[in-house]
């Protein structure tokens, strides 16, 4: 059963930005799957194999091959699309690519999210509009209660970094331009680390695991006692549908903020967990060596306080750890033995999830 609030992106015209990427496809093939007339704004797929390509996700669209740091361009589309709806997820999204290249992060990140939202201001017309960003947004401070909406932005990789003046870029335009007696209704969504299949990205722990243990090594691990707040791709997704579905209703002005998306608790996990839980489900002698460094410093404590999300959208997790590595695992099996069926699969997989979020009652107020 899908749940009532996602009934209300049927017919709408829906832009997605970053949807040849791994949160992108799957956030495109939902909206398909919910009805949307989708519009898709991208660079080329940045992996090769691809999700965007196995499963298909250019059939049913409007897919367009371009740069947010091109404004005019981006511009141009976004006027012929005049979409009702935009998810901006287009960005440089990894941290070690942004010590290689710190430029393409802050000018991806900062200023492609200022053209996507003055696209949008220049069309002059109502339009829900949520931002992703991440939850290294925050000034990490290796606190071991997760941060809230409020806590200072920040950075010390020049990715977080740029994430956290990506939320002063919404928030500015948010107060200058889209006030409560305007039709852009803006908010940012911050999310913790997604895993699930059709990741191909460096230096991710899954597709990381998958390459090793396909080929029957062993995956090499930086910093296995890093603990992040672990979800499963469509935890957040489901997050930002809400949030856009809010961002549609008559109350809207109340959502125009910044929301997290994260996991529960007991699901805020060092890295090495997950490497043997991915291993257990995998089988074959899958195992992991720690690696050599030196690497590049990364956060070793971070997580997310949802009590936003939870109490005002009616929003929840809906899958545990072991949920979320068993989907993945299934769904890298099936791209090794039979790849043609990867588009059903996944759309089966957001199917589990909806009949989740149901039983959840995400959405749903209990107070009567």
């Amino acid at each position: 059963m899908t749940p009532d609030f996602l009934e209300i992106f049927r017919g709408k015209r829906v832009l997605v930005t970053g949807h040849t990427g791994f949160k992108g496809s799957w956030l495109t093939l939902w909206l398909e799957k919910l009805g949307a007339e989708v519009a898709g704004y991208s660079l080329a797929p940045p992996t090769d194999p691809a999700m965007f390509d196995l499963c298909g996700v250019a059939e049913a669209i409007d897919h367009r091959i371009g740069d947010i740091r091109d404004a005019e361009h981006m511009t141009a589309f976004v006027r012929e699309v005049r979409p009702d709806v935009v998810f901006h997820l287009a960005a440089q999204p990894i941290v070690r690519q942004s010590y290689d290249d710190p430029i393409e992060t802050v000018t991806t990140n900062i200023v492609g999210t200022a053209n996507v939202l003055e696209a949008v201001r220049a069309l002059g017309a109502p339009c829900a509009v949520v931002v992703v960003t991440s939850d290294k947004c925050y000034e990490n401070r290796d606190w071991i209660w997760g941060y809230r909406e409020d806590d200072p932005m920040g950075g010390h990789d020049p990715y977080s970094m740029s994430k956290g003046a990506t939320e002063l870029v919404v928030s500015s335009w948010r107060r200058s331009y889209f006030g409560k007696d305007g039709g852009v209704k803006l908010a940012s969504a911050r999310a913790g680390n997604v895993l699930g299949g059709g990741d191909w990205a460096k230096d991710r722990i899954v597709p990381d695991c998958i390459r090793a243990f396909s080929r029957g090594e062993k995956v090499e691990l930086r910093n296995p006692g890093a603990t992040r707040p672990w979800q499963h791709v469509l935890e957040p997704l489901g997050g930002y549908l809400l949030l856009a579905a809010r961002l549609l209703s008559d109350d809207a002005d109340r959502y125009c903020s910044g929301w997290n998306f994260g996991p529960q608790p007991d699901d805020v996990q060092p890295v090495g967990t997950i490497v043997r839980l991915m291993a257990t489900a995998w089988g074959e002698n899958a195992a992991s060596t720690l690696s050599n460094g030196p690497h590049p410093k990364e956060a070793a404590l971070l997580s997310l306080n949802c009590d936003k999300a939870m109490g005002l959208l009616h929003w929840k997790p809906c899958w545990h750890l072991n949920d979320l590595v068993q989907h993945s695992v299934e769904w890298y099996r099936q791209w090794l033995q039979a790849p043609a069926g990867l588009r059903q699969m996944t759309l089966d997989q957001i199917s589990i999830f909806e009949r989740a979020m149901t039983a959840r009652g995400v959405g749903v107020s209990t107070v009567a």
